[in-house]
């Protein structure tokens, strides 16, 4: 199958690295099934768009389920959904520890586990997962221990699973950003945040996309968790 009949389906795809990796794939050809809580309309005829909570098994069923009915198939599911929050570990609320599992964990399982079950009955497909490098490399300027917990989970399950699927035409891989220009970070802080990365600079959304659509063309690429991080994830 050529890129250009490829379906992938983008979770967060409202805003920042979704939004940017759901622009990467329509150039290239691909048709797209985007989803996120405040997602908007769509008027192109290959790109639908499906609101909901990602965290709810019901509303990762209603997104693979349009795939397979506008477009036939899932080639590519891009787990990007996560929620970010930076602060000391005593101070974490139950509320931060919920929306956190709910999103960053119940998001990855309920519509990984659909997208597979479509891509076993077609024998290919391939999962990607946005993690993050500090569950390599932590930085006390930047407590997140629930980022690790949850993210350093969702590392180990794409291992996992490119084992269990190798052999059943399916891969899983993950890109492990840095941290990336987005909305979720104010001008102000960029200095400070590029400092923390030995190239000197933030990361560009157009960096994630390249390496989304680097791995969906690797075919002998699986069980991969590959570093876009400005060298974080080595050292300082």
């Amino acid at each position: 199958m050529s890129n250009q009949q490829k379906v992938a389906i983008v979770t967060g795809a409202s805003q920042g690295i979704g939004a940017g990796v759901v622009k990467g794939l329509r150039d290239r050809g691909y048709r797209v099934v985007a989803t996120s809580r405040s997602i908007k309309p769509s008027d192109d005829a290959d790109l639908v768009t499906v609101a909901g909570d990602i965290g709810s098994a019901d509303t990762a069923q209603r997104v693979v389920d349009e795939a397979v009915r506008r477009f036939g198939r899932v080639d590519l599911l891009l787990n990007n959904a996560g929620i970010f929050i930076a602060k000391p570990f005593t101070q974490y609320t139950q509320k931060d520890f919920d929306d956190k599992i709910s999103t960053n964990v119940a998001g990855f399982f309920h519509i990984t586990q659909a997208a597979v079950a479509q891509m076993e009955r077609q024998a290919s497909g391939h999962v990607v997962t946005i993690t993050t490098s500090l569950v390599d490399h932590a930085n006390s300027s930047v407590p997140s221990v629930i980022a690790s917990l949850t993210k350093g989970g969702l590392n180990a399950a794409t291992k996992s699973l490119a084992i269990e699927y190798a052999k059943k035409g399916i891969r899983f891989n993950a890109v492990s950003p840095g941290i990336i220009r987005t909305p979720m970070h104010p001008e102000s802080t960029h200095e400070w945040l590029a400092a923390l990365h030995p190239v000197g600079r933030i990361g560009d959304v157009d960096d994630i996309v390249e390496a989304v659509l680097y791995l969906d063309s690797a075919n002998f690429v699986t069980g991969e968790i590959l570093h876009v991080d400005g060298g974080q994830s080595a050292g300082h």
